[in-house]
C-alpha cells in the first residue's frame, strides 16, 4: 500500500510507530513548510497538490479541523479514499457538503473511523428506523481541557469534583472544542444527527483517563455504553484507542477478512 498522511503530529507520530516493517510499502507525508519529519524512506511535500500527484492509495488525516478542506476535499475529488481523523470538522453544514460532493466526483470513499467509541456499528444500524435519542457525556480531566473554552467556563485548577461545564448539541460542541469532541460528532453521524444528539462535556480532577459514555433509545431497543480509555503519550486530549481505529482503518483496507 502507499499511504498518505496529512499531519506529524502525536497521532500521525504514533501511528506510523506501531505499523510493522514495510507497512506500507511506500509513505507520502504532507507537513507544514519547514517542519522537520524524521521519516527515512518516507517522501515529504509540503503542497496538497504534491500530495496528489504522488497518487497514494490512501490518505490519512490527522492534522485537524483547519486541514479538512483544504486537503480531503481536492484528496476525494482526485479518486483518493480518505480516512478522516477530525471527524468534528462535519459539524460545518457546508464543508460536510462539499465532502460528499468531492467524494461522488472523484468516485472515492471518506471513511469515519470509530476512533475512542464503541458501538457504532450497532447505532448505524438503528438509525434508519427512526425515533432515536442519543445522549453523550464526555469526561477527561482538567488538563484535558487546557487550551480550549473550558478554561474561560470554570476554574480547572481549583477543581474538587467532576463538574458539567459544557451542555448542547453535538454540532456545538464540535464546533467549540474542535480538539476535544470528534467522539460526539462521530455519534451523532452515525445515530440522530448533529442536531439531535446531545452532549454533556466534564471535567473531573479524579479522572485517570478519557471516559467516554453514552445512552441510545431506540423503537429497536435500548444501550448504554461507557469507555475509559487512557489517554495517547504526549497528548491528554486524544485516547489512545483513536490511533488503534485508524490503525484498524488502514489494515481493513489491504486485508483478505474485514471485521
Amino acid at each position: 500500500m502507499h499511504l498518505g498522511l496529512v499531519g506529524y503530529g502525536n497521532i500521525g507520530k504514533a501511528l506510523l510507530g506501531l505499523m510493522g516493517a514495510g507497512e506500507p510499502a511506500r509513505l507520502t507525508v504532507l507537513a507544514r513548510p519547514g517542519k522537520t519529519v524524521d521519516l527515512p524512506g518516507a517522501e515529504v511535500v509540503e503542497t496538497v497538490q504534491e500530495l496528489i500527484a504522488a497518487a497514494p492509495d490512501l490518505l490519512v488525516e490527522c492534522a485537524g479541523h483547519a486541514a479538512v478542506r483544504d486537503t480531503a476535499v481536492p484528496a476525494l475529488r482526485a479518486g483518493i479514499d480518505v480516512v478522516l481523523v477530525s471527524i468534528g470538522a462535519l459539524s460545518d453544514v457546508a464543508l460536510e457538503r462539499a465532502l460528499h460532493a468531492a467524494a461522488e466526483e472523484g468516485g472515492a470513499r471518506l471513511i469515519l473511523p470509530a476512533g475512542a467509541i464503541g458501538g457504532i456499528d450497532l447505532l448505524s444500524s438503528m438509525a434508519p428506523a427512526g425515533g432515536l435519542e442519543v445522549t453523550y457525556r464526555g469526561t477527561k480531566p482538567p488538563q484535558a481541557w487546557r487550551g480550549t473554552p473550558a478554561e474561560e467556563l470554570i476554574d480547572l485548577g481549583g477543581l474538587t469534583a467532576a463538574t458539567v461545564f459544557f451542555s448542547g448539541t453535538a454540532r456545538e460542541v464540535a464546533q467549540a472544542f474542535p480538539k476535544n469532541a470528534n467522539v460526539a460528532a462521530t455519534l451523532a453521524l452515525a445515530g440522530a444527527g448533529m442536531d439531535a444528539t446531545r452532549v454533556e462535556l466534564v471535567a473531573d480532577p479524579q479522572a485517570s483517563g478519557n471516559r467516554h459514555a453514552y445512552s441510545v433509545h431506540s423503537p429497536l431497543g435500548d444501550y448504554e455504553i461507557r469507555i475509559d480509555n487512557r489517554a495517547s503519550n504526549g497528548n491528554a486530549k486524544t485516547s489512545a484507542a483513536t490511533i488503534y481505529s485508524v490503525l484498524r482503518e488502514i489494515r481493513n483496507r489491504k486485508g483478505p477478512v474485514v471485521i
